[in-house]
């Protein structure tokens, strides 16, 4: 570290008389300095010393000054007791004073609020206020500092005390520091950070620690803190320069006992400042804000809870100098020696600046220089970091590893396993734990406790060189002198360039221009050659052969060390490195280029700042200011210089520091051609190019099979590169002109094929037209290619190409002209016609052909079935292959009745009903009974269909015939009633208005409930069911009914839509008498009994068992009795005895008899009975039944004689079901029956639902359709 001293002035007033410097204070820009001397204040240019200004205003001393932040006023304070406000212009503009004098001012760094300090008060002023707000202390306030948010100050004062105030004034903290009034506050200083309160905890829990100095120290009179440097974050780097954060107290002058010069036992200190000497752009991650406090008792103590420790301190005081220490005391040099004490001290901001304030009046204003301390051997650099460190880093993999020697590190030296540190006592010598090339772990080996003053220092395997000047001594590390050379003039540069332990060879540059190679075990150093200029820099190459130097003019001249000829040089350069693992290739740097230079090829330029310092392979070791960089460059320019000169192996040499892949492939191509098969196949190695490879590998076996001849060679390396026609001519030079031909031909080169026909055998040719037949379906001519074909007979290739491209004109052409016989081309034209949707020529190939099932698939596939019906009608063994896949598509296409029926026609029961079963459970799901109830109907006949057709299923199908009727019947009773309810749901209005009147939805619901009494289908509500019986037995006057289902609806789960409505309608019916309307009971035809509105049986009368009859409609009773036929009557026949015209008979000679047979009962007319003079049928119903058990109406054929026709009602099921037999007992009462679902209906019901539905409202018969 160098201080240089800028400008120097010294104040007198007029009589001459030396004027104290009080205080200084820079402009926030640096480029005013303000002093405080005498009673003025000095306005001083900082770049050359001129005074600008001498400010007059003060009467008195003027003890501060301080700037504000802004750079806008400054201020400044006197003994006069009166503080003045100067403005950047240097006009006063506002004058205030105190009850003492002025001791300290400083300006808040944000609010620009100044604090300005007496003996028995301070005052706080800033430039909105038009008054200033003054607050008493106890003691003498000596010195004063913001922190740097502004948010607090700290007042120094006499009794010892340091008080923390905030911005109004207040006392915060209070920190009583041991010692008391025996040891005054004399300079605080805030640290640049902002968390300042994170100490406080430790400063009122804790002692404060101040440690006693050492009383050589001088005694304090003002302390600085400068915020110049700063190791925070990298946005203070613009506003910060000197200065760095301590962390915990330190004793300030540890240490310094016996560096320090000058200077008497108990002087004060006077100025202190932290300072970065090493690196003025080193930063650290963390900070916080810190008070550093010096008092009169020479004690130095810092306040803080956590941040890095602040690295240096500058100090000044009563030994008449200002020096440079580390945090531990470490004294690192003197920054200037004056002749009085040096009062106050200040920092230039953003700069390397210090300017001094003496007691005699001299303002000093110094540079800091330091010097860059390092050392670097290969792929390891060595530098000094914070003064007193150093840090080995690997180049390569970029491990750092730091040691601390906690004294000035004076030079380092490093070679191979070796380290050496001089420290201004004694030099360190380190060696690697291990021979690991990666290894970074350092250990001393040996010490050598002696001061030493050399220029340079070097450090071999057992010996360290000392450079002074002209003279080198070789020391061994037990401090021997072994060797000293003396030379003829300055040594400007020395390096060790290796050797075996104990002999290595140092390269030495004079400044006379002399370079020379000494041993470390020869007394007689060696003259490798003499320049006329002087030596900056030089390096050897790795065989020792070239020398390269750069003179004092910055020219690179490089030698042959042997000849002693200058081999080339070079201008612009200031260092120059060889390439260790290439002898041909050096770097050189300057004017802010890198110069590489392989052999004597022109140089290859790129832009780089700094020093070259080494050259290991593709890495580039450059010196920056202070950091040491590793550079990868590629090496594909010297790799292409060699290249073009046809050097493979050289060149390949180059490529293995360090190229792109495209250089590898570049590289292994030119060897291939220039026929280095060795260097091309490594190259092609390096990019993985395993067509290249086989090449090359297929070449070495011909040339070990005694093959020699380098163009058929090289004419494959061309073939293989895509320069086919150099290949060509090559094959024909070399008399291979069938290569050149297949070559062409499998390129679909066929114009410079027929080239090489003529001369070759004449079956190349058919080879050729073949190729060229094939070519041409690839090619973008296929209409071309298709008519060769054509010619060729090559029916089928021609037929792909026409199909694959769809013209329809050419494959008709072809089709018609082909004979019936050649079935694969028309089948073929047939596929193509049928892809391209053409159909009807495919139907006419096909018939051509005469293939009929072929042309079924194809009515098929094209969904032509009117076209497939009728080939059917013809041909009924293609049945299946029609209506099944018109079965499928009607189902895809949701035409699932229309399927039914066809699978039906197709014979394929089974998916006729999985069809009606799938439409079944969808109409349910989807909450259309009517549809459902149509369904189950229709697969009910499925079922007796299949049962009439399939002997082993009978008994299953008819089972499934009864459930299907019966869930049929309740479907379609329940599509009523779930549109009433629908209705009646306030939510759902959507539904149309119910058609049904109340005596039918009554009747209706007690059909569903009479019917529900086991297990409820899926979809059928029973909730809506009673909920509609509720509704309408209100209605229409059945109240007990009414009242019943209200109750049964209490037991279920109701839907909140009806809860309203059921609550109101149950409460209401109890209003009304306990009775149902006598209109409304139901009475059997049979027996003539009543029977309950609802009843635990079901659908049958209470008394004789009868089956009820109902309306499909209006489900109301008819008056229908059903009876059955006597044992031997048959269907036929019974329907003869009814058609007959009814005779005159002897009515009393007919009676009712009832016989018993076993378990059975029945009722018998005989015509021997007494004469009733009635109807045999009808005296018998109104017998009273006497047992429990159903007993049918059996009747004889002289009672169906009786019969008339128009009473008698028969259902003609099909086969295997039996025909069934009603008799009307009101023959005034219309009834129809469907005759295809042999559903009851009053007439004009009946009548009335076909004229609005034109078919039955049940099976959905058309009105129409014949029976």
């Amino acid at each position: 570290m160098r201080a240089v001293p800028t400008w120097i002035d010294k104040v007198h007033d007029r009589d001459k008389v030396e004027q104290c410097i009080y205080d200084l204070a820079f402009k926030p820009d640096g480029s005013q300095l303000i002093v405080a001397a005498g009673n003025r204040v000095l306005v001083y240019d900082t770049s050359d010393g001129t005074l600008i200004q001498p400010l007059k205003g003060h009467k008195d001393t003027v003890y501060c000054v301080a700037y504000a932040k802004d750079g806008k006023r400054f201020a400044s304070g006197s003994a006069d007791k009166s503080i003045i406000i100067w403005t950047s212009k240097l006009e006063g503009i506002l004058k205030y004073t105190h009850n003492d004098s002025i001791q300290c001012v400083a300006y808040n760094p944000v609010t620009h609020q100044l604090a300005s300090c007496s003996s028995g008060d301070f005052g706080l002023w800033s430039p909105e206020q038009k008054s200033v707000s003054k607050h008493k202390v106890s003691s003498k306030i000596t010195c004063c500092g913001w922190t740097n948010d502004g948010q607090y100050l700290a007042l120094g004062m006499m009794n010892g005390v340091v008080s923390i105030r905030n911005k109004n004034g207040e006392e915060k903290v209070k920190i009583e520091r041991p010692g008391g009034s025996s040891s005054p506050i004399w300079s605080i200083a805030w640290n640049p950070s902002k968390d300042w309160w994170k100490w406080m905890p430790f400063c009122e829990g804790e002692d404060d620690e101040a440690v006693d100095v050492d009383s050589s120290m001088p005694e304090p009179l003002c302390l600085l803190i400068d915020a110049a440097y700063s190791q925070s974050c990298s946005s203070r780097v613009e506003v910060l320069g000197l200065g760095r954060q301590l962390e915990r107290e330190r004793q300030a002058g540890r240490g310094a006992e016996t560096e320090r010069s000058g200077g008497e036992e108990g002087e004060p200190l006077l100025q202190g400042a932290f300072s970065d000497p090493d690196h003025f752009s080193q930063l650290r991650d963390e900070h916080s804000d810190i008070l550093a406090v010096a008092d009169w008792g020479q004690k130095l103590s810092f306040y803080q809870l956590s941040g890095k420790q602040g690295e240096y301190i500058v100090m000044g005081g009563s030994d008449k100098q200002a020096s440079l220490y580390t945090k531990d005391g470490v004294r690192l040099g003197t920054i200037g020696e004056q002749s009085s004490w040096v009062w106050t001290c200040r920092v230039k901001p953003d700069s390397n600046y210090v300017v001094l304030g003496c007691q005699d009046g001299t303002i000093a204003f110094f540079q800091l220089i330091f010097s860059t301390v390092h050392g670097l051997y290969k792929d390891r650099y060595a530098y000094r970091d914070s003064m007193t460190d150093v840090i080995v880093q690997h180049l390569i993999t970029e491990q750092k590893v730091r040691i601390k020697c906690r004294e000035l590190v004076k030079k380092i030296a490093i070679y191979r396993n070796r380290l050496a540190i001089q420290l201004p006592e004694k030099i360190l010598i380190y060696e690697l734990y291990s021979d690991d090339s990666s290894d970074m772990h350092y250990r001393i080996k040996e010490k050598i406790c002696r001061r030493f003053e050399c220029n340079l220092l070097v450090v071999c395997s057992q010996h360290i060189i000392l450079c002074q000047e002209k003279r080198l001594q070789c020391l061994s590390f037990t401090s021997i002198k072994e060797k000293e050379w003396l030379m003829e003039s300055l040594i400007r540069y020395i390096k060790v360039i290796g050797g075996s332990p104990g002999r290595e060879g140092l390269l030495v540059g004079l400044k006379n221009g002399a370079i020379l190679k000494i041993f470390v075990d020869n007394p007689f150093a060696i003259t490798l050659l003499k320049q006329s200029t002087s030596v900056r820099c030089l390096d050897m190459s790795t065989s020792r052969s070239k020398l390269a130097v750069v003179d004092e003019h910055n020219t690179c001249l490089v030698y042959d060390i042997h000849t002693k000829e200058l081999l080339f040089q070079e201008p612009n350069a200031n260092s120059v490195a060889w390439n260790t693992q290439c002898e041909d290739m050096l770097c050189f740097s300057g004017s802010g280029y890198l110069n590489i230079k392989a052999s004597n090829f022109p140089v290859h330029q790129q832009k780089l700042q700094g020093f070259v310092v080494g050259y290991n392979g593709s890495k580039i070791f450059c010196l920056h200011v202070y950091s040491m960089s590793a550079v990868e460059v590629p090496q594909s320019a010297p790799m292409y210089q060699y290249l073009e000169r046809r050097m493979f192996k050289e060149a390949y040499q180059i490529a293995c520091l360090g190229v792109t892949d495209s250089d590898w492939r570049d590289l292994a191509t030119e060897a291939l051609e220039g026929l280095d098969f060795d260097t091309a196949k490594k190259a092609f190695i390096r990019v993985r190019d395993l067509r290249y490879l086989e090449l090359i590998n297929s070449i070495e076996e011909r040339k070990k099979r005694g093959e020699s001849d380098s163009e058929l060679f090289l004419a494959d390396v061309y073939a293989y590169q895509g320069k086919f026609h150099e290949a060509a001519r090559l094959y024909k030079r070399t008399g291979l002109d069938s290569r050149a031909l297949s070559m062409y031909t499998d390129l679909r080169m066929f114009e410079y094929a027929k080239e090489f026909v003529g001369a070759a055998d004449p079956k190349n040719t058919r080879m050729l037209m073949s190729k060229q037949a094939d070519w041409a379906k690839n090619s973008k001519e296929p209409r071309a290619a298709a008519q060769m074909y054509l010619t060729a007979g090559e029916h089928l290739k021609a037929i792909d190409i026409i199909g694959e491209h769809g013209w329809v004109d050419m494959l008709i052409d072809i089709a018609r002209k082909l004979d019936k016989a050649e079935r694969e081309p028309l089948a073929k034209c047939a596929a193509y016609f049928q892809k391209l949707k053409h159909h009807g020529y495919a139907s006419e190939i096909y018939s051509k052909m005469g293939d009929l099932q072929a042309l079924v698939h194809l009515h098929v596939e094209a969904r032509h079935w009117d076209e497939a019906f009728s080939l059917v009608e013809k041909h009924a063994q293609f049945k299946d292959d029609v209506y099944v896949p018109y079965a499928q598509w009607l189902a895809e296409n949701d035409r699932f009745e229309e399927a039914q029926k066809a699978f039906h026609k197709a014979g394929r029961q089974s998916e006729a009903v999985k069809v009606l079963e799938q439409l079944t459970h969808n109409a349910v799901v989807e909450s259309r009974f009517n549809d459902a109830a149509y369904y189950y109907w229709m697969l009910s006949m499925q079922c007796l269909d299949i049962a009439r057709e399939n002997e082993e299923r009978k008994e299953e199908m008819l089972k499934k015939f009864k459930r299907f009727q019966h869930l049929a019947e309740l479907y379609h009773v329940y599509h009523s009633i779930q549109r009433y309810t629908v209705r009646c749901s306030p939510q759902l209005k959507d539904e149309p208005f119910s058609s049904h009147m109340p005596e039918t939805l009554f009747n209706i619901s007690r059909y569903l409930l009479h019917n529900l009494t086991k297990d409820v289908p899926l979809g059928i509500s029973k909730v809506n069911t009673l909920y509609a019986l509720a509704k309408q037995s209100r209605t229409l006057g059945a109240f007990k009914l009414a009242r019943h289902a209200y109750e049964k609806l209490q037991d279920l789960h109701v839907p909140s839509r009806f809860q309203e409505s059921m609550d109101l309608g149950s409460l209401t019916v109890r209003s009304k008498p306990y009775h149902d309307n006598e209109d409304l009971i139901p009475m059997c035809y049979r027996c003539s009994t009543n029977n309950p509105l609802l009843s635990s049986q079901g659908s049958v009368c209470i008394n004789c068992k009868q089956p009820f009859i109902y309306s499909a409609s209006s489900y109301e009773v008819l008056p229908l009795v059903q009876f059955y036929l006597d044992e031997g009557i048959g269907d036929e026949e019974a329907v003869s005895l009814i058609d007959l015209e009814v005779p005159c008979i002897d009515r009393k000679a007919a009676r009712w008899q009832e016989m018993s047979s076993g378990e059975s009962q029945s009722l018998k007319l005989d015509d021997g009975t007494e004469d009733t003079e009635e109807d045999p049928f009808m005296a018998k119903l109104s017998f009273e039944q006497g047992g429990s058990d159903f007993v049918p109406v059996v009747v004889s054929r002289s009672v169906l004689r009786s019969m008339s026709r128009r009473d008698v009602l028969i259902k003609r099921w099909p086969k295997p079901l039996q025909w069934e037999y009603y008799r009307s007992l009101l023959p005034d009462v219309s009834i129809t029956m469907c005759p295809s679902c042999f559903q009851m209906f009053h007439s004009e019901d009946y009548e009335l639902l076909v004229l609005q539905h034109n078919c039955c409202p049940y099976c959905r018969r058309p009105i129409d359709e014949p029976n």
